[in-house]
Parts: structure tokens; sequence; C-alpha cells
């Protein structure tokens, strides 16, 4: 399934290998201020509902 890279095997599946890491990184870092924005909007809603 996989074509012949010839001499260029490494630099295309490392490159690969790069571009999915980063990939990963943008999802993790995103899923992680999603949930860190999610307790500050809670909290926030919670001292709005206490000084009322």
């Amino acid at each position: 399934m996989m074509p012949d890279l010839g001499k260029y095997a490494d630099a295309v599946l490392s490159s690969y290998a790069v571009s999915l890491l980063l990939l990963f990184g943008i999802i993790g870092l995103s899923l992680w201020r999603n949930k860190r924005v999610k307790q500050q909007l809670a909290e926030a809603e919670m001292q709005l509902s206490n000084k009322n």
C-alpha cells in the first residue's frame, strides 16, 4: 500500500510523524484550554449567582 519513496523515505516519514505530533499537540492543548475555560465560567457564574 505504501508507495516506494526511495532515498526520500526517511524525510517523508519523519515529516508525517512531526505533523501528526503537532496535530495531536494542538488537539490536546485545545481540550485542556476548553476544560480550563469551562471551569472559569462555572466559577464566574457561581460568583454572580451568590451576589444576587
